[in-house]
């Protein structure tokens, strides 16, 4: 089967059309026959040796590597107790974790049927690819932050993926958000239903405090601001990361490291991003499509910066 990947470190150039083995659905899987693959910033860190030299366990020596989260497709095999939904000719959606030559970017794929759902009805394959793994992580924040109807939350890099997804729950949630964006996405941030747009930049803490004199409840971080963002949060706050920072718990602020590894099972997780997508209360956002012998070019785009919502590939 046709699969992207690489197999050495290095530039865009090193990603490349690979032959490998057709996988087969065992007991409690799904074998997808894959339509679309979004392309995350993960998978630029996967090809430049990031990921390898800082989580060995996760991303272990390979002769190939085939990266990608997210595959949107139609199911084509399933295995012994596998829920009714995960039917044969269904469109689906799966979360794969990309370890070894198990990326989401392959004509196939199998996943353990927890990590796949339905695919949203009236919404096409390429943009239902952009879903899970970002909404997965925006949900996990605000689970974190557990704040109630009514709180405020700060949503830095609220034009981006994992930010524009939480803005969107967190409103489903009835929350009240305070967003950042640059002026060029004023427009976009507003439109994702943020109650206050303000700049961008490392005075948003204190543009922050202009609207909440004693900070918000709680900040999803997805700007990766770390500790720059921690003045906008109020004493006893949360503040939700998405790269593993952790910073000072002075002022009683508690920090929550978010890994979406932890919940890559989370069925009813998945289902209810799922239905959000297929109601509307989630924007799917594709920034491009390309077909897979592109997929270099695809990952040049967050090289270059401003990519909002994701790359995706075509098989």
């Amino acid at each position: 089967m046709k699969a992207v990947g690489f197999t050495g470190f290095g530039g865009p150039e090193v990603m490349r059309i690979l032959d490998l083995p057709e996988p087969h659905a065992g007991p409690g899987q799904v074998r997808i026959r894959v339509t679309a693959a979004a392309v995350h910033p993960s998978d630029v860190n996967a090809r430049l040796g990031v990921m390898a030299e800082h989580s060995p366990d996760r991303f272990p020596p390979a002769e190939v590597y085939v990266v990608g989260w997210d595959a949107a497709g139609v199911i084509d095999e399933v295995g012994e107790g596998v829920r009714a939904e995960l039917a044969v000719g269904a469109e689906a959606i799966a979360l794969l974790e990309p370890k070894l030559a198990l990326g989401a970017q392959a004509e196939y794929v199998v996943a353990p049927a927890d990590s796949v759902v339905r695919a949203p009805r009236g919404v096409d394959l390429a943009s239902a690819s952009t879903l899970l793994m970002n909404a997965l992580t925006a949900r996990m924040a605000l689970d974190a932050l557990e704040l109630p109807p009514g709180a405020t939350v700060a949503v830095t890099g609220a034009a981006g993926a994992v930010g524009g997804y939480a803005v969107q729950l967190a409103k489903a949630a009835g929350l009240t958000v305070i967003a950042d964006a640059a002026e060029k996405d004023r427009d976009l941030v507003t439109d994702l239903g943020a109650d206050h747009v303000r700049p961008r930049g490392d005075g948003f803490a204190e543009r922050v405090r202009e609207l909440c004199p004693d900070g918000a409840d709680g900040v999803v971080d997805g700007a990766v601001m770390n500790e720059a963002v921690a003045a906008a949060v109020r004493d006893g706050g949360g503040i939700a990361t998405v790269q593993g920072f952790a910073g000072a718990t002075d002022r009683g602020v508690r920090w929550h490291p978010v890994f979406v590894y932890d919940r890559l099972r989370d069925t009813t997780a998945l289902t209810e991003l799922r239905d959000h997508a297929e109601s509307g209360t989630l924007t799917l956002r594709v920034a491009a499509t390309y077909p897979a012998e592109r997929a270099g070019e695809a990952q040049r785009l967050f090289e270059v910066g401003g990519v909002r919502g994701r790359p995706v590939l075509l098989f």
